[in-house]
């Protein structure tokens, strides 16, 4: 397994992976084109001051994504982090991860919000042990859209 930025040849595979995930593995029902951002992820990821990663296996297959989308130089919000089913428990998700904390350290930022949806309870479990707060949305310092209104908020001081 590997972790390499985007590169648009990826992009359909990263659209498939996300879309399967929410919608038939997890019931989400939130259709692509709610989904803005990973239609242009140079767009909503790069050119925003913030980056999108992908894990690959052995055979360069996609088997995970995570994007930090930055919202002003110190803000940043965690978006499409998902690993296909078969690599979760794996380290894919904990590498990922890994690597956008360091972007996200490096960039000087002071803080990383996140939505997932309420049923997640894996994510959540997962978010809570890497130091995220769930937050009410009414306390949300900065505004962003998110697909899934039935969502919980977390945050992450750096």
């Amino acid at each position: 397994m590997k972790i390499v930025e985007y590169n648009d040849k990826f992009k359909d595979d990263v659209i498939d992976l996300i879309l399967s995930i929410q919608n038939i593995e997890f019931d989400v029902g939130i259709p692509l084109a709610e989904q803005t951002d990973i239609q242009d992820i140079h767009k909503y990821f790069i050119t925003s001051g913030g980056n999108f990663w992908l894990a690959l296996d052995q055979n360069d297959k996609l088997i995970g994504t995570i994007g930090l989308q930055a919202l002003t130089p110190q803000t940043a919000i965690l978006k499409k982090f998902f690993v296909i089913s078969e690599y979760r428990g794996h380290q894919v998700g904990m590498a990922l991860y890994s690597e956008l904390l360091k972007f996200a350290e490096i960039n000087q930022f002071l803080e990383i919000f996140l939505d997932t949806p309420a049923k997640a309870t894996q994510s959540h479990k997962f978010y809570r042990k890497a130091g995220f707060e769930e937050v009410a949305k009414e306390l949300l310092p900065v505004a962003y859209q998110y697909p899934d209104r039935d969502s919980l908020i977390f945050h992450l001081k750096l």
